[in-house]
């Protein structure tokens, strides 16, 4: 039997996570604990699976690093890294250029920069150009660190974007700033929301399964 973590609530029905290596199971107050084992049993070949796949994506990440000749994503396009004199890291159009004789922490540590650099400026260029297209204008566009939130919009009208959206393809970047867009309009996700989204972006669900295999990919990678 698989060891895990049971949490009782006032729900319905049973539900079962996986998250760092940790099996949660989720169950109503009054539902007796033998059926609940036979929940977490019948769902035995899932949870290997799904603790095997993040295993592997954890030794990914902890294996991750960047060198001089490796490519890196911008806009959905991959970039080499290359060397250069002087001590600033630049995106010149066709090279992320970053100085000579670093290590690997200190060239990732480069982009990084060079990434937060683009965002600020690609992410308040696009905000511009669909708030008009909404007729809307946020109080202000901020670039973050999060790593699990693509952007939010907060009450107070305020954009915040993670500056790892940057890597992913034009068209995603279009419907996460169109997302946030909406927000400002609709602070939920009702129909009204998701109707202000589709005025805009009627393939948005497209949109967000490449979003999401981005979202895997970056998880193998320490960023």
């Amino acid at each position: 039997m698989i060891n895990y973590i049971l949490m009782r609530s006032k729900r319905k029905t049973i539900a079962l996570y996986v998250r760092r290596g940790v099996v949660d199971v989720r169950a109503p107050l009054r539902t007796p604990k033998h059926e609940i084992d036979r929940f977490v049993a019948s769902k035995d070949k899932w949870i290997k699976n799904k603790l095997i796949c993040l295993n592997e994506r954890a030794e990914r990440r902890e294996s991750f690093s960047l060198d001089y000749g490796d490519m890196v994503l911008y806009r959905g396009m991959l970039y080499p890294i290359v060397q250069k004199a002087g001590s600033r890291a630049v995106f010149d159009g066709d090279f992320f250029c970053v100085p000579q004789g670093l290590s690997p922490e200190e060239i990732k540590a480069a982009c990084i920069r060079i990434y937060k650099k683009l965002a600020k400026q690609d992410l308040n260029e696009k905000v511009q150009r669909f708030a008009e297209l909404l007729s809307v204008q946020p109080l202000a566009v901020k670039v973050n660190t999060a790593k699990t939130r693509w952007g939010s919009c907060s009450a107070r009208k305020s954009l915040n974007f993670s500056w790892r959206l940057i890597m992913a393809d034009d068209s995603v970047i279009d419907y996460v700033v169109v997302h946030e867009l909406a927000h400002l309009l609709e602070l939920n996700h009702s129909k009204r929301f998701w109707a202000i989204v589709i005025s805009i972006l009627p393939d948005y669900k497209e949109r967000q399964k490449q979003l999401k295999a981005l979202q895997e990919m970056l998880a193998g990678e320490d960023w």
